[in-house]
């Protein structure tokens, strides 16, 4: 009979590794990697390399730790950057330890473990667990009311500058109270130090934190309550990070302070890949983790699976002139493949005639668009590729530009929630109390808001008492029963309906989506598409609190691909990605390296611009085509340029040069250049001009298939006047009602009652 329980032998196990005894998901390792997944007690470093595996092994070892019984789920912290990484992470763990992931409670990004520990903990700040996370768009109306409010000019010391200053302060762990009088003087001729103290006490009295907040008040918590941070050292016995090399003071004050518990404290980076410190991130903090914890084991990961050998050794050789790092060599077993290849070109319409039909040529040779990236050091410079895309119809994206999230009429839905949430969200109420339009002016609203601070209570609450008094009067009065009535309501429905269904009833009895059904203009119709989608995206969250935070929270918005396109972004938005073929373009001193960048840093600029070359170089798997211009238009003026340093950084042996527009003499790594230039070539014998040749004479025309647009016809050939006569009563969008003076074909001159006498074209113009 089998003495052991029915409950053991129905257990979940680890996947089996067969016959060899070793378990399934340490399988196909290398040495390195096993090791860094094995080495679980005490301090551990690994330095991985791009294209090394590092993720990998980041949730191998979470498994492991798992599977071997050292921790429970939720015993494990495991901290990412962003939140693609951190779903990504816990889909790789559930794919080796199965439905066991759902029950890791602390895998998530920095803000996000944050957001819990202070819900859980609000109080000890002088917080509520409901309150709300400010985005970038409410921090500045609050900023510039502090400023009003003190008397400063918001024109000369704008918002946006204090707020960018106080995200550096809290980046670093400054609270108001420590603020150095070096960062006093930055602002307002020695406010600083009032500004950030009263924007915090705003705060508290807003029952909001920003995003810097959630670390820094976690800081705070542990350093003055030493209960709270044994709580949480008893409760991670293992603790995991990811990216290391990009985290800031305040981030790795945090780290620190958690990993004294049981020290068993696991940090993946690369060093040659530290390329945000003009968001906070110190490279520092990777290269002294050996200081900061004694005894622990550095584990380096070398062997590339992403690149050839060529690239590997191109981006190795030009990353060893940088100084400041720990050091490795990142090398391959696979095929040599093609020298990384720099081009000189004469300006930047050449670089991108150049560009287009290299991406041309690979696409007929049996490729896809999609895997092809331009990656630029600045989004000014995608401009001349965009125009050449578009006349040749190559089908292209921009990764980055406008949000989801950052449209106008998704922040009034948002702040119709938060303020149903939170009666103390004071930005949401001033954002939405007369949108739309109500009559309730700006005056009544600024009477509530200088109220409401006087006493120390919600804007909400003050709103409710003035509407029993005189202080507002006539139709502001009662539209603001109205609409006080109205939240009321909606704040008693969310405890018995569904958050989406809440939200569909909050716009249309609000009247907002009214609004935008009867606006005219050409974007309501996309901006009635946007509420549509937004509340079906809630409909995926269990609570209305959850869908809030994570809007406040996410920070990576994957943009979608609409099929087979080439990507065009900046080298900073390329980390973490991989493409067969990789152009770099505008590798020229001033461009890159960014002059601005070397201004403001100097030597550690520099090295953070070759560190952004070298990720650059290693996004691409099989070519790596790099460019330069003898001259370059740069924001509206040309100027002759000279290549980029890091060309001659590159080692000879793993890099080509060649030039096909007369551009020698260009130093060292032009050396031995042969082939004779020929100023014909680039532009009247290209793959695009043959192409076009081709369908000329062939009577086709190419259809561009990826542009999509709805044409409007501004004026036709037919110089009749539309219909319109002398005498005509009309309406224009912008000038509002007029009479017809004269009618002159296409052109109309009208005498308009408000903007004066115009002349138009007829087809803006419909008869009143």
């Amino acid at each position: 009979m089998n003495s052991v329980p029915l409950s053991q032998q129905a257990s979940a196990r680890p996947p089996s590794g067969g016959e060899t005894g070793l378990p399934g998901y340490l399988k196909g390792l290398n040495a390195e990697q096993r090791a860094a997944v094995e080495a679980t007690d005490g301090p551990v470093l690994v330095l991985a390399g791009a294209g090394t595996g590092k993720t990998r092994v980041l949730t191998t070892r979470l498994a492991h730790i798992l599977a071997t019984g050292r921790a429970n789920p939720w015993e494990i912290l495991s901290v990412t950057f962003t939140n693609k990484a951190a779903r990504e992470m816990k889909e790789r763990v559930g794919a080796i330890i199965g439905e066991a992931v759902e029950g890791l409670p602390w895998l998530g990004t920095f803000h996000s473990i944050a957001a819990q520990i202070l819900r859980r903990h609000a109080e000890l700040v002088g917080l509520k667990p409901s309150f709300t996370i400010l985005d970038t768009d409410d921090q500045l109306r609050l900023i510039k009311q502090i400023l009003q409010a003190e008397g400063i000019d918001d024109k000369r010391w704008t918002p946006r500058h204090l707020a960018s200053l106080i995200d550096g302060w809290k980046n670093r762990g400054i609270r108001p109270e420590k603020l150095g009088e070096e960062d006093r003087w930055t602002f307002a001729d020695g406010k600083a130090d009032v500004l950030y103290r009263l924007y915090q006490e705003r705060l508290k009295v807003l029952n909001a934190c920003d995003f810097g907040d959630l670390l820094l008040h976690n800081l705070t918590i542990f350093t003055e309550n030493a209960d709270v941070l044994a709580l949480y050292h008893r409760r991670f016995r293992y603790l995991l990070v990811d990216e290391y090399q990009d985290t800031n003071v305040c981030q790795y004050l945090w780290l620190r302070l958690l990993a004294r518990g049981s020290g068993n404290v696991c940090c993946v980076g690369d060093d040659d890949q530290s390329i945000y410190g003009w968001r906070g991130a110190e490279v520092d903090n990777i290269l002294r983790f050996e200081t900061d914890f004694p005894g622990a084991t550095v584990i380096r990961l070398e062997r590339n699976y992403r690149s050839t050998g060529h690239i590997l050794g191109a981006a190795s050789g030009l990353i060893r002139s940088n100084r400041s790092r720990l050091g490795k060599t990142l090398w391959t077993e696979d095929d040599p493949g093609e020298k990384v290849q720099v081009r000189g070109l004469w300006d930047g319409d050449a670089e991108a005639r150049f560009v287009a039909d290299e991406i041309e040529a690979f696409v007929r040779s049996g490729n896809q668009h999609n895997d092809i990236a331009i990656l630029v050091r600045a989004s000014w410079q995608m401009r001349a590729f965009e125009d050449r895309f578009i006349m040749l119809g190559l089908p292209y994206k921009v990764i980055g530009g406008p949000r989801f999230f950052e449209r106008a009429e998704v922040r009034d839905a948002h702040a119709y929630m938060r303020l149903v949430r939170s009666a103390e969200d004071d930005l949401a109420f001033e954002r939405i109390v007369n949108v739309p339009k109500r009559g309730i002016g700006e005056t009544s609203v600024q009477k509530i808001a200088a109220a409401a601070r006087s006493a120390g209570v919600s804007m909400s609450e003050m709103a409710g008492l003035m509407v029993q008094t005189d202080e507002i009067r006539g139709k502001a009065r009662t539209a603001l029963q109205v609409f006080l009535r109205d939240v009321e309501r909606w704040r008693a429905q969310a405890d018995t309906m569904r958050h989406d269904e809440l939200a569909e009833i909050i716009l249309d009895e609000s009247g907002y989506t009214a609004m935008w059904r009867e606006d005219k203009s050409p974007q309501a119709a996309g901006r009635l598409d946007n509420l549509k989608e937004l509340i079906r995206s809630m409909g995926g969250f269990d609570t209305l609190e959850a869908y809030l935070e994570h809007v406040s929270l996410v920070a990576d918005l994957d943009q979608a691909s609409d099929g087979d396109e080439v990507s065009l972004m900046t080298l900073h938005a390329a980390k973490g990605l991989e493409f067969p073929l990789v152009f770099l373009p505008g590798w020229e001193e001033t461009v890159f390296p960014s002059q601005r960048s070397l201004d403001e840093g100097g030597t550690a600029s520099l090295e953070e611009e070759r560190r952004l070359a070298y990720v650059g170089i290693t996004r691409a798997r099989e070519r790596a085509i790099i460019s330069f211009t003898a001259n370059r238009m740069i924001f509206g003026r040309w100027q002759s340029v000279l290549p980029s340093r890091f060309i001659d950084e590159l080692p000879p042996e793993h890099a080509e040069a060649k030039s096909e527009t007369g551009y020698y003499d260009a130093g060292p790594g032009f050396a031995g250049v042969s082939e004779p230039a020929d100023p014909f070539r680039s532009a009247y014998d290209s793959p695009g001009w043959k192409r076009f040749k081709a369908a000329q004479e062939s009577g086709a025309r190419r259809d561009p298939g990826v542009i999509e647009g709805k044409a409007k016809l501004i004026e036709s050939g037919d110089t009749g006047s539309g219909g319109f006569a002398r005498g005509d009563r009309v309406f224009h969008q912008k000038f509002g009602y007029g009479r017809i003076l004269v009618a002159d074909g296409a052109k109309l001159t009208v005498a308009f009652d408000k903007a004066g006498e115009k002349k138009v074209v007829s087809s803006f113009v419909e008869k009143a």
